[in-house]
């Protein structure tokens, strides 16, 4: 293992760095130091801001300086940043569908996952920060499942990432995804309204009413013999959500790992389906810089398009 060897680093804090706690601030400028040990320089003192010593929770203010001691570790193999040679990474460059100086969104293709961890070295935000290395700020706004395709909102920008979040929180962002699921969807069955909870353990989604409130509407695009193609506009966010509502109803969506049916999976496998039918198409919000509606399309893949064709054709 090779070591990491930081210089000792003064910042100058400006309005779009302003607001965040210290902690955050140094976990994101620090990225490839363990946390504990963000916190442990914290503790001893060594990081300044105004040549003081702060606390964790210590929000910066425009103008602060902040001294960031130098930080000696072991690197590991696994922390290296990809290369940008990796075709699951140099591909992601082409899945970009939207940039400006405010932020990127990207048609993030099924099976990669947003971040990486728990056995991966790398997900879509860290491939990107490897494509634009001279980005300061790169930070995913909301995350969508890993077996999941479509949108993805990265902030280029601090103040980029507080505006749209406090949209996705006060729920004004409008967000539309294609599922094909399992029979015949009842066109009648437009809201879903069924509590889920999360077991931390193996992070399985049911409905339970001892679960958080949550609400998905569902409308029928187009019926197929066994099958139907839904477009789904999560109201609240939850892990799973659209996924579980579905199952929930009696149509689990084709090729879930989780929730799905086999004999479904099996049946959608004739027209040359094996990935999860669940596409992030569409999406409304405000623009963080213009203060205007925005409406972002991201087509579906060549794979679904020709199960769908193949559907038709039955």
């Amino acid at each position: 293992m090779s070591e990491i060897r930081t210089q000792v680093q003064f910042v100058d804090i400006d309005s779009d760095m302003a607001g965040q706690r210290i902690d955050n601030f140094l976990r994101n400028h620090l990225k490839s130091i363990p946390k504990s040990m963000v916190y442990r320089i914290l503790r001893k003192g060594e990081v300044r801001v105004n040549k003081k010593r702060v606390k964790a929770e210590y929000k910066l203010q425009d103008g602060d300086v902040v001294r960031i001691p130098p930080v000696t570790m072991e690197e590991k193999a696994e922390e290296v940043a990809p290369s940008t040679k990796l075709s699951k990474v140099a591909e992601l460059e082409n899945m970009i569908i939207f940039e400006d100086d405010h932020m990127l969104i990207l048609n993030k293709p099924s099976g990669t996952a947003v971040h990486g961890g728990s056995g991966l070295k790398f997900g879509a935000i860290e491939a990107l920060r490897a494509l634009r290395p001279q980005a300061r700020f790169l930070e995913l706004v909301h995350r969508i499942d890993r077996d999941t395709s479509g949108i993805l909102l990265v902030a280029k920008k601090r103040s980029a990432l507080r505006h749209l979040q406090a949209q996705f929180r006060e729920k004004t962002v409008q967000k539309y995804y294609f599922a094909l699921v399992m029979g015949e969807w009842k066109p009648s069955c437009k809201v879903v309204n069924a509590p889920l909870l999360k077991n931390e353990v193996n992070s399985i989604v049911r409905v339970n009413p001892n679960g958080k409130p949550s609400e998905t509407r569902f409308k029928v695009m187009e019926k197929f013999a066994q099958a139907t193609l839904v477009q789904a506009s999560p109201i609240t966010g939850r892990t799973h959500q659209i996924r579980v509502h579905a199952q929930y109803t009696g149509h689990p969506i084709a090729w879930d790992d989780r929730y799905g049916d086999r004999r479904f999976d099996a049946y959608t496998a004739k027209v040359g389906l094996d990935r999860l039918f669940l596409h992030a198409a569409n999406i409304k919000f405000v623009h963080p810089g213009t203060e205007e509606w925005m409406e972002i399309n991201a087509p579906m893949g060549t794979k679904l398009e020709k199960a769908l064709s193949g559907l038709r054709k039955q």
